[in-house]
C-alpha cells in the first residue's frame, strides 16, 4: 500500500488509501489576500499566526505555507520571507508543513530550516523544473506535489495529465526518489467553465491509483470557481473525490461544512475504526441559528502519530 510519509519535528502524518484523508490548511497564503500580503511584506506575522492556530483548531493535518507576496523579483524576496514564516509557524504548532513555492531558491531555503519531514509543493512536468526540483527533494529525502501540466500548459485532456504524472514519476526515479514520495496533483478544472471538470478528475484519479499507485492531492475549491454559493459544491465534491482515490486536499479548514464531509468520508471509506473521531468530534454538537452543526476540533490523532523530533528529522545533505 502507498504510504506517503510527512513529520514535523514531533509528529509524523501517514498520507495513503488507508489513512484517514490529509486536510493541507491552505490559509497561510497571500495570493489574492492583499491585507495579508501587505503585512508579511511590514513583518507584520499576526495574521499568519491566527490562521496557523484555526486551521490547527478546526482539523487540519498539515498547513500550506506560502509567501509569494509579489510576481516583481520573487528571487530576490521570497527566500527570506518564507524562510521566516516556516520559522514562526513550526514554532507555533506541531502539525507538519508543505513548503509552497515557483521560487526554487525559496524552496531550498524553506528546506534548511524546515523540521522534520515536510512536503514540498511542488514541482511540474516542464524540464527546467523537473531538473531544479527533483535534485533537491532526493538531496533532503522530502515528498514533492507533481503537478499535471509541462511545457505545453494545462491540457483539458484527462489522459494528457496522466501522461504528464507518469513523466514526473519516471523523472524521479532517475533520480532514485520513489513513487511513494511523488504526490501527485491532477489539476481540478472549474466545474462551472468545463462541465466535465468533476468527471475527469474522478477517472484521472482511479487511474493515477490503481496504474501509478500514487497519493494524489489538489487545490480543492478550484471545483467551484466563478459559482455561487461554492462551499456546497466544495464539500459535494470532498466525499467523490475521496471515493475515486484522492488522499489528500489543499483546502480550509475552517469551514464546518466541508469538514464534516471530510469527516463523513472518513466514516464511510473505513478509515475512522469505530467511527471514533466522528463520534469525539460531534457527540456535543449544536445546530446554529442557520441549522450548521458547530464541533470542537477532531482528536489531534487525525491518522498521525506521534514520535521523538530526533527520529523526525531526516539527514541534511
Amino acid at each position: 500500500m502507498t504510504r506517503t510519509i510527512v513529520a514535523s519535528a514531533t509528529r509524523e502524518v501517514v498520507i495513503g488509501f488507508d489513512q484517514p484523508f490529509c486536510v493541507i490548511g491552505e490559509r497561510i497564503n497571500p495570493t489574492g489576500r492583499k491585507k495579508l500580503a501587505a503585512e508579511m511584506v511590514a513583518g507584520n506575522f499576526e495574521t499568519v499566526k491566527q490562521d496557523a492556530l484555526a486551521q490547527v483548531a478546526a482539523g487540519a493535518t498539515m498547513l500550506d505555507v506560502n509567501a509569494g507576496v509579489t510576481a516583481v523579483d520573487p528571487n530576490a524576496t521570497e527566500p527570506g520571507l518564507l524562510v521566516q514564516t516556516l520559522e514562526i509557524v513550526q514554532d507555533l504548532v506541531d502539525v507538519p508543513l508543505s513548503i509552497d513555492s515557483s521560487v526554487s531558491a525559496a524552496i531550498e531555503a524553506g528546506l534548511r530550516v524546515a523540521r522534520g519531514r515536510p512536503l514540498v509543493n511542488s514541482v511540474t512536468g516542464e524540464e527546467e523544473k523537473l531538473e531544479a526540483i527533483l535534485p533537491l527533494i532526493k538531496k533532503y529525502d522530502v515528498p514533492v506535489v507533481a503537478i499535471s501540466n509541462d511545457e505545453t500548459g494545462i491540457s483539458e485532456d484527462p489522459d494528457v495529465r496522466f501522461e504528464v504524472a507518469k513523466k514526473i514519476v519516471q523523472h524521479a526515479a532517475d533520480y532514485g526518489i520513489p513513487a511513494h514520495d511523488i504526490v501527485v496533483d491532477p489539476l481540478v478544472m472549474p466545474i462551472g467553465a468545463m462541465g466535465t471538470a468533476g468527471q475527469q478528475v474522478f477517472r484521472l484519479l482511479r487511474r493515477l491509483r490503481e496504474e501509478l499507485k500514487v497519493n494524489t492531492t489538489c487545490g480543492l475549491s478550484n471545483i467551484s470557481f466563478g459559482l455561487p454559493h461554492r462551499h456546497g459544491i466544495n464539500a459535494g465534491f470532498i466525499p467523490m473525490v475521496i471515493g475515486a482515490g484522492m488522499t489528500s486536499a489543499i483546502m480550509n479548514p475552517c469551514r464546518p461544512q466541508e469538514m464534516e464531509m471530510v469527516r463523513a468520508a472518513n466514516v464511510l471509506n473505513g478509515t475512522d475504526p469505530n467511527c471514533y473521531n466522528w463520534i469525539m468530534t460531534y457527540r456535543d454538537h449544536q445546530p446554529t441559528a442557520t441549522g450548521e452543526a458547530t464541533a470542537a476540533a477532531a482528536p489531534a490523532s487525525s491518522g498521525g502519530r506521534r514520535r521523538g523530533g530526533r527520529d523526525a528529522r531526516r539527514a541534511r545533505g
